[in-house]
């Protein structure tokens, strides 16, 4: 299925789910910003651990860019850790609410929020290898159509030298559906890669069990791990990092079970894979 990257149903139905999850996610539980107000962060251990193997001494200098930012949470976490930071994110009410965080918080001079639609962020912020570090991380690339135009966007803005730094749920969780299976087990759903999209429609909200969405319809794709892989080989980076998980910082289905730092992984034994992380360096010349 050929897709517009710049326009279409599939941009305009995503974008309205996401602004209308904005307010809800600001008041919910889930997305806890207190750890902002004290200087501290909301990175989950995973992400958190990465940024510490890949700048051990710290954030201070570091410039990052964060791709699909939402309303800046983790942006504003990596600001408070040193790094200067630009969030870009194609939702106007998530831009908005992270500005006006930043503010709050008197990060302004260190935090710039950008409002984008991922494939126009080398129009958007013309800053072609300029950053140290793109970060991205869960929910991120399965609302994208085009993973390889997506890698290309993100060697563009490095640096010689810099690196990408990217987490998401595991590619083979995705192709199950816990909700309605007898003892909420997960029971096989989705095909694994394909590269047509599943359009859904979902009121529900991952962050607020009591919230119907009603912009309920979104376009998701499954990309699997070897062609993001791939991607990113091709995009001219080289891979330095590649390592599974079984926890995620969400309850991707009904039987996870927290484990503690806001993480879910299985109850018992280890099935299968939940999530992953790959660091990947653009080239010196």
């Amino acid at each position: 299925m050929a897709v517009d990257l710049r326009h279409g149903d599939w941009l305009d139905d995503n974008r309205a789910n996401w602004d209308e999850r904005v307010p809800v996610h600001v008041a919910s539980d889930f997305y806890d910003r207190e750890p902002l107000h004290r200087g501290d962060g909301v990175l989950d251990p995973i992400a958190r651990a990465g940024i510490d193997r890949l700048h051990p001494d710290g954030l201070d200098g570091v410039r990052v860019l964060h791709l699909q930012c939402h309303f800046g949470s983790d942006t504003l976490s990596l600001a408070n850790r040193g790094a200067t930071v630009v969030g870009l994110d194609f939702s106007r009410p998530a831009v908005e609410e992270a500005r006006r965080m930043a503010d709050v918080l008197g990060l302004g001079d260190r935090a710039r929020f950008v409002e984008a639609n991922l494939y126009d962020a080398r129009h958007a912020l013309p800053e072609p290898e300029s950053f140290d570090l793109v970060f991205t991380t869960w929910g991120t690339i399965g609302w994208l159509p085009d993973v390889a135009e997506w890698a290309r966007i993100v060697a563009w803005f490095l640096k010689p030298g810099g690196r990408l730094y990217f987490a998401d749920g595991h590619p083979a969780a995705f192709v199950f559906d816990g909700d309605g299976a007898p003892g909420g087990l997960p029971t096989f759903q989705y095909a694994y890669g394909g590269g047509e999209p599943d359009v859904l429609e979902d009121p529900s909200d991952y962050a607020d069990p009591d919230a119907s969405i009603r912009h309920a319809r979104t376009w998701e794709w499954m990309h699997p791990l070897g062609e993001v892989v791939g991607a990113v080989r091709a995009a001219g980076l080289e891979v330095d990092e590649l390592a599974e998980h079984f926890q995620v910082p969400w309850r991707i289905f009904p039987m996870a079970v927290p484990q503690g730092e806001g993480m879910f992984g299985w109850p018992a034994e280890q099935w299968l894979p939940l999530s992953y992380e790959l660091v990947a360096l653009a080239p010196s010349r």
